[in-house]
């Protein structure tokens, strides 16, 4: 099973650089060399999660080791449907060093399965441990349109081109996706801390972190609906509000202790 787990992250490494020099030399089958491995990469990863799970008699999401990897997991997942909608290839380039990063983090976790804390085991933990996987990749997805859309506009492209156009409101809508999501995050993980310790918010460090997250993109919406500010101005904030979840995701565990340091 481990063997699985490092081919997968094996295979994504070397997607990348792969996809980076297709992308510079416009060359289509090195794309093509390149997405087949990312697949692949995925393919082999989607298989050790199942049989984690298995081995595991529960979702693999308990430990930093395994959300990582669910979160990587999440992230090629929503990049393979997001490469289908919009052909870019350096969405595909940007998405897969992400998706190598993340895993690379997961390696350097411990990979043992542990059992269940007592106040893990809830009909809650699936919901808000898979919500917030898919809320975090949708965040990280987004930055990597928000990231093409600012190259492109430095290089003079025309805000209201097509291209242009596309790729920040698809921008906009896998925040609003991750947004909706991280506000499931935050309900469900307050009705279980109220079952597991009897307070629906306990001012838990990661509790705060997500709030803080929560409140950086609602500002992220408010701006946007009210037109005030370019297309180029929203990607870069997009882009900028990036490290707040990975520290909620990673900082808040090796840096302040509390109630999720298991997680």
């Amino acid at each position: 099973m481990t063997i699985l787990f490092f081919v997968s992250l094996g295979l994504y490494a070397l997607a990348f650089p792969v996809l980076l020099l297709s992308a510079l030399l416009r060359r289509q089958p090195l794309k093509k060399a390149g997405w087949a491995l990312f697949v692949l990469g995925l393919l082999c990863h989607l298989g050790y999660f199942v049989w984690r799970g298995f081995a595991a008699g529960r979702m693999p999401l308990s430990s930093q080791f395994e959300f990582a990897c669910g979160l990587a997991l999440g992230l090629a997942l929503m990049l393979a449907v997001a490469r289908t909608r919009v052909n870019g290839d350096w969405i595909a380039v940007a998405g897969a060093g992400a998706t190598a990063l993340v895993m690379g983090y997961a390696a350097l976790q411990p990979m043992e399965i542990n059992e269940l804390m007592p106040a893990l085991r809830s009909f809650w933990f699936s919901f808000h441990i898979g919500a917030a996987v898919f809320s975090y990749s949708s965040f990280l997805v987004a930055g990597c349109y928000a990231l093409r859309y600012v190259v492109l506009h430095r290089r003079g492209e025309a805000p209201d081109s097509r291209r242009m156009r596309q790729l920040e409101y698809s921008s906009y809508r896998l925040v609003a996706l991750g947004f909706l999501l991280l506000t499931a995050v935050i309900v469900i993980g307050a009705i279980w801390a109220e079952a597991a310790w009897s307070a629906y918010w306990t001012w838990d460090p990661k509790e705060v972190w997500a709030l803080i997250t929560w409140l950086i993109y609602a500002v992220y919406f408010h701006i946007r609906l009210r037109g005030q500010k370019s297309g180029y101005w929203l990607c870069w904030y997009v882009i900028l509000a990036i490290p707040a979840f990975l520290f909620t995701f990673a900082g808040v565990n090796k840096l302040i202790p509390g109630l999720h340091a298991y997680a």
